[in-house]
């Protein structure tokens, strides 16, 4: 069933007992934008991944970051042969001094990248043709609170209510400023759901039964030795 932001509205006021005259549309709003950000910069999933194509520009090692970006997962570029490869991410300062001279003539292509600010990231050295790249990130999911989605549901809020409506809840008594015992118990039961979120995005969805094999639980038992020998 999709978990729509009218339906988690309605849960947040019903499970605190607290009316729309406190927890007003707006209050709710930014508590469940609040509650994505947390779960958000907790755990990386596939919700969240995206890529784009784009080319380098000759002679100039910035690259202008997607507005929606969040954090760069690889990038692979693709040479005029169609030769792919991946460049090695590397911290700023190392390809300042590996590559001193970034405004001379290009010399090669590049093998490393990395963050630059919050508008580029950079490449090393800097690229003598206009190679084709393509960038893996984890981008900024729209949240249930935009128009576009917020009769429908989102990837979140559709297939994981119970870690939404924890952290969402968490949030509030935080707001309504207790009491206490409830705080404490939602924020353990937004944890826990964070758990299983993450056992399930980072755990079950990156393995292969047929690579990893099946996943077993090890089963304590006693050794034969431990026996009566009949006779």
């Amino acid at each position: 069933m999709a978990y729509t932001l009218a339906n988690l509205r309605t849960d947040i006021r019903g499970y605190t007992e607290v009316s729309d005259t406190v927890l007003t549309d707006s209050v709710l709003d930014t508590i469940t934008k609040n509650t994505e950000n947390q779960i958000l910069r907790s755990i990386p999933t596939d919700q969240n991944a995206h890529y784009a194509t784009s080319n380098l520009v000759v002679n100039n090692r910035y690259v202008t970051i997607p507005s929606d970006l969040r954090s760069i997962n690889y990038v692979q570029l693709t040479d005029a042969n169609g030769k792919q490869t991946f460049l090695e991410q590397r911290d700023p300062s190392f390809m300042a001094e590996y590559y001193s001279t970034p405004d001379s003539a290009a010399v090669s292509i590049p093998k490393y990248y990395g963050n630059w600010d919050e508008i580029y990231w950079v490449v090393a050295p800097s690229p003598d043709t206009s190679y084709k790249i393509t960038l893996a990130y984890n981008k900024e999911p729209v949240s249930l609170t935009d128009a576009t989605v917020s009769g429908t549901g989102t990837y979140l809020s559709n297939k994981y209510q119970d870690l939404i409506l924890y952290g969402a809840l968490a949030n509030t008594y935080g707001y309504l400023k207790g009491p206490q015992d409830m705080l404490q118990y939602y924020q353990q039961q937004f944890q826990n759901a964070l758990t299983t979120y993450a056992t399930e995005q980072i755990g079950y969805r990156r393995r292969d039964e047929y690579e990893d094999g099946m996943i077993r639980q090890q089963l304590k038992s006693k050794s034969p030795s431990s026996y009566g020998v009949n006779n």
